[in-house]
């Protein structure tokens, strides 16, 4: 799955809203009708061949006119607290779109914001690990793992609630990570393919009711 994060010169979103709205377009698009498998929607067969293989995601980062291109291709979009992400339907790696190919993959990396308060649950909580180190473009990503993993294997009363509530999403960072872990219901183990070695828990979501 290929996201893009409009990210322009003059006024960047930060990185924690960046990972929020991530993490919200992955499973708005998951929870779209035209994904769905009953009535199988136009999306139903791209999402669930992707589901079945090793989940991939890769963050973009585009600007001026590259923005308003991306939008012409299948997805959905996000906007919270000033970011920008769009989620496109995902595809084999080596059959991107020219729109999102030419997109730079590498050095997205953006200021660290102000956290906000969590919102009225229900809500999902996504704690990135503070022992490692990696860009904004990676942790965005993360996060969408990590949303996608809590929408599947979460309890379903809880999935459901979350989804009646609108599929909020609070990025954790005022709760020391070792006290975020117990609660956990979902653990991202990183690939390896850029930035950390494989096997890196690199992020943690559970759904607060």
């Amino acid at each position: 799955m290929q996201l893009v994060v409009r990210a322009e010169k003059a006024d960047p979103p930060g990185h924690g809203a960046v990972c929020e709205a991530a993490a919200t377009a992955v499973v708005r698009l998951l929870t779209d009708p035209r994904a769905a498998a009953d009535p199988e929607g136009e999306w139903h067969g791209a999402v669930a061949e992707w589901e079945a293989r090793r989940i991939r995601k890769v963050a973009r980062r585009a600007r001026g006119v590259r923005w308003p291109e991306v939008q012409e291709l299948p997805g959905v979009t996000v906007e919270h607290d000033g970011a920008q992400v769009r989620a496109f339907v995902p595809g084999p790696v080596g059959d991107v779109p020219p729109q999102i190919a030419k997109l730079q993959v590498a050095g997205l990396e953006l200021a660290d914001d102000e956290p906000k308060p969590a919102p009225e649950p229900p809500y999902a909580a996504i704690a990135l690990n503070p022992g490692i180190t990696i860009t904004t473009g990676k942790a965005a990503a993360q996060c969408g793992h990590a949303a996608q993993l809590l929408l599947r294997q979460a309890a379903a009363p809880d999935v459901h609630a979350w989804i009646a509530g609108g599929l909020r999403v609070h990025l954790t960072r005022d709760v020391p990570w070792r006290d975020c872990v117990p609660k956990a219901t979902v653990a991202v183990r990183d690939g390896g393919f850029t930035e950390v070695p494989p096997g890196t828990m690199t992020a943690i979501a559970w759904i607060v009711r």
